[in-house]
């Protein structure tokens, strides 16, 4: 089986290794900049931005690929999909029209409203400056403005947390307008990905992730900085009924887009605040997170390059997926001052880490070294039967990478988890 995957970051190196597991699947390779990682897996790589999709399709058609996992969203939203598949080369990953539940916001609050889909927070979608300023200006309470298109993750400003009114409006109108505006919820986050083969819906376990860039939460939100998750795949802040109800949400949500003529097949990662009524949704996404993808896929215990069969062909039953019961902590290591400006160019050395995986993201080889770019640079995940134990090989292994980088000391703690367990309780 020859298995194309679209992408150079730590998701999609995370998806080669799970797919190489299968000694009769041969990868190929597409990214923008050469991944050590994933180079060292594929058969072979083409090195072009990943939404050149006429380059692609040639590529895939050339080297007989059988199928493709399309990891970053971009490529979604320009087309990737509905070219291959009418070359007839199956895809994880939805058609344009249905990646627009992540790449148009709008889009995705509407079908929600429409469907009366649960978990949907109060929301106004605008198109002018004048009138989002004015909403803004006459709302008693604090508001979240989210950019319609796609931002990697990064353009989210939420009021009393990183702008206040002013900021808020100086925003929107940065956006000529083009903003959907929701009510800020107060909860604890929780990400639930899942398999989807048009109509059968496969969850994996519940994964938190940590966007701001500091330790203690704060600063600015980036792609990732770390994540974890628990060895009975839930989350001790997020009850059996919050998990069934964020379930159902997504259920619902891939029903609709089927009865819109715009079926859903490949990974739907459901992003959700447990709030005092129960989980709501903040956004979905038409694919893998990163760094949620390496937690589950370090995890994942049956063969993935049959998953990608079953999804491509409708049959995808709960058989077909299984995962280790242990608990894992992904620790992203970035050049110093990212997000607002990281240090290109950097040597780093990596040091011993035989108790963690090590997948690589936007570094590239010069010579025998690794050199930062611009954005996050590698991950570690521990894998252990307690929380504490993955941590410790997690954190052992990033703090020693030698360079201008840093990571998150407290992701993946117990400290960390029990302020996250004790807000829940303060909320309920």
């Amino acid at each position: 089986m020859k298995i194309l995957v679209v992408g150079g970051g730590g998701r999609e190196h995370a998806i080669a290794a799970a797919l190489a597991r299968n000694t009769a699947t041969t990868v190929f390779s597409v990214m923008a900049k050469r991944n050590p990682g994933i180079e060292g897996i594929a058969k072979n790589v083409l090195l072009v931005n990943e939404t050149e999709v006429p380059r692609i399709v040639t590529y895939a058609k050339e080297n007989g690929v059988d199928f493709a996992f399309i990891g970053p969203e971009s490529p979604l939203e320009a087309g990737i999909v509905d070219a291959l598949e009418g070359e007839g080369i199956p895809c994880v990953g939805p058609r344009k029209a249905a990646a627009r539940i992540e790449t148009d916001k709008a889009f995705c609050r509407d079908m929600m409203e429409r469907n009366a889909i649960e978990g949907c927070p109060k929301y106004r979608v605008f198109h002018s400056a004048p009138d989002a300023v004015d909403f803004i200006t006459g709302y008693d309470g604090d508001l979240v403005v989210k950019p319609i298109g796609l931002t990697g993750g990064k353009g989210v400003r939420i009021m009393g947390e990183q702008v206040d009114r002013a900021g808020a409006i100086e925003y929107v109108k940065f956006l000529n307008g083009e903003a959907v505006l929701e009510e800020r919820l107060i909860g604890e986050e929780f990400t639930l990905q899942a398999f989807v083969d048009g109509t059968h819906l496969i969850p994996m376990p519940l994964v938190q992730d940590h966007k701001r860039a500091f330790e203690g939460d704060i600063g600015l939100n980036t792609g990732g900085m770390g994540s974890y998750s628990m060895p009975d795949h839930m989350l001790p802040f997020v009850t059996k009924s919050d998990y069934n109800k964020a379930i159902e949400i997504m259920k619902a949500a891939i029903a609709a887009m089927e009865r819109m003529g715009q079926p859903y097949k490949g990974i739907l990662y459901g992003q959700f605040m447990n709030t005092a009524q129960g989980p709501k949704v903040i956004e979905f996404n038409a694919r893998f997170g990163d760094p949620e993808a390496m937690n589950v896929l370090s995890l994942l215990t049956s063969d993935l390059s049959e998953v990608v069969h079953h999804i491509a062909e409708g049959t995808l039953l709960p058989s077909h997926v299984s995962f280790d019961t242990q608990a894992t902590v992904c620790k992203y290591l970035v050049p110093e001052g990212y997000p607002e400006s990281p240090g290109a160019g950097e040597v780093i050395t990596v040091g011993p880490h035989s108790n963690a995986l090590l997948y690589y993201a936007n570094v590239e080889k010069a010579g025998e070294n690794l050199v930062t770019q611009t954005s996050r640079t590698l991950a570690f995940v521990g894998i252990g039967e307690t929380l504490d134990q993955a941590e410790q090989a997690a954190e052992q292994a990033a703090s020693e990478v030698k360079g201008c980088v840093r990571h998150r000391r407290d992701i993946g703690t117990n400290a960390l988890l029990e302020k996250r367990i004790a807000h829940m309780k303060e909320l309920r």
